[in-house]
Order: C-alpha cells, then sequence, then structure tokens
C-alpha cells in the first residue's frame, strides 16, 4: 500500500545508524551471557560446598575450576562490552561531526553567494552615499533647529538691514524756504487728572 504511485520511499534509516544498532544488539547479547554465566557460577559454587560436605573433594576442584574459567571469560565479556560501547559512541560523534562540517560547508557557500552579490567597491559606493545623505541631513536639521553660524547670522542681519532702509520712506526735504510766521498752539484742554488709591 505504501507504493501506491510505484514510487520507492527513501529511509531515513542510514547505515551508521544500522551499525549502531547492531552494536547495540551484540552489547544486550553479551550482558545476557554475563548474567547466565553469573548464575551457573553462583550454582556451581553452592554445588561445591555440597560436594565438600559429602567429602567428594576431587569433583568440588573441578567445578571451582570451571567456576575460574567462567570468571575470565567474564572479563573478557566485560572487555568486549566496552569495546562495543566505545565504537557506538565514536560512531554517533562522527555523525555528529559530519553534520557539523555539511552545516559549515553551506555556510560557507551561502557566504561565498553573497560576496558574489557585493563588491568590495560596491560597498564602498554604497558607504559613501550613505555618509553623504547623513551630512546633508545633518545640515537640514541645524537649519531647521536653528543653530546657524556666526556668517549666516551676519548675512541674515544684513539683510535684515537692507529690507528695513528699503521699507523707511523718508519725505522729501522742502526747496522753498520755511515760513517766518510761527501758528499759534491749539489750546489743549485740561482733563481732570484720576485720582490714585493706596492699595491696602
Amino acid at each position: 500500500m505504501g507504493n501506491l504511485f510505484g514510487r520507492k520511499r527513501r529511509s531515513r534509516v542510514t547505515e551508521q545508524d544500522k551499525a549502531v544498532l547492531q552494536l547495540k544488539q551484540q552489547r544486550d547479547k553479551l550482558r545476557q551471557y554475563q548474567k547466565r554465566i553469573s548464575l551457573n557460577m553462583e550454582r556451581e559454587r553452592a554445588l561445591a560446598r555440597q560436594l565438600l560436605k559429602e567429602g567428594k573433594k576431587e569433583k568440588a576442584l573441578l567445578l571451582l575450576k570451571k567456576k575460574r574459567y567462567q570468571e575470565q571469560l567474564l572479563d573478557r565479556t566485560d572487555n568486549q562490552i566496552s569495546n562495543l560501547e566505545r565504537m557506538v559512541q565514536d560512531i554517533e560523534f562522527t555523525q555528529i561531526e559530519m553534520k557539523v562540517i555539511e552545516g559549515l560547508k553551506i555556510g560557507n557557500e551561502c557566504l561565498n553567494k553573497m560576496h558574489q552579490v557585493m563588491s568590495i567597491e560596491e560597498v564602498e559606493r554604497i558607504i559613501g552615499e550613505t555618509q553623504d545623505a547623513v551630512e546633508y541631513q545633518r545640515q537640514i536639521d541645524e537649519l531647521l533647529a536653528g543653530s546657524l553660524t556666526e556668517e549666516d547670522e551676519d548675512a541674515i542681519l544684513e539683510e535684515l538691514n537692507t529690507i528695513t532702509q528699503e521699507q523707511l520712506e523718508l519725505p522729501e526735504v522742502p526747496s522753498e524756504p520755511l515760513p517766518t510766521e510761527v501758528a499759534e498752539p491749539t489750546p489743549i484742554k485740561n482733563r481732570p487728572k484720576p485720582e490714585l488709591v493706596a492699595a491696602s
């Protein structure tokens, strides 16, 4: 049913995953073997005690030799288990390293593509344009904020004086002689002065 359209589904399980699984299965089998040997050793030791009580020293000695051999087997299986575990860890760490290297490779390719898009000359041109725009904006901000230099203030004052002199139109000086009679001053009506009240 999974191959409905005839397309094979790609398995996510890699060869490394299969190898790790097999190593772990071998480790588990060795541990089961160790348990079986340990149980046998306990039984044979108890049997050797029983044989000694019955006076069968030769058979008890033979069982103790067998027990000693099984202890050596246990030591060897311990070594094999530790070797298997070390190999599993090495494979898993190597897989992680491979993913890191693949990530670095992709990142490096991406950086190279970005560098191809933007050359050093292009970056320098953009930075120069940006600095020019920032300087121009700063000048506009200074003008709007009213921070003028002394030269600007002098020029503004000179322009103000020119405009005020143009607006001041003085009457023309008469060319005829002034009359000698002085007109009588008109009487000024006296108005009552308002009284001042002291504040309390």
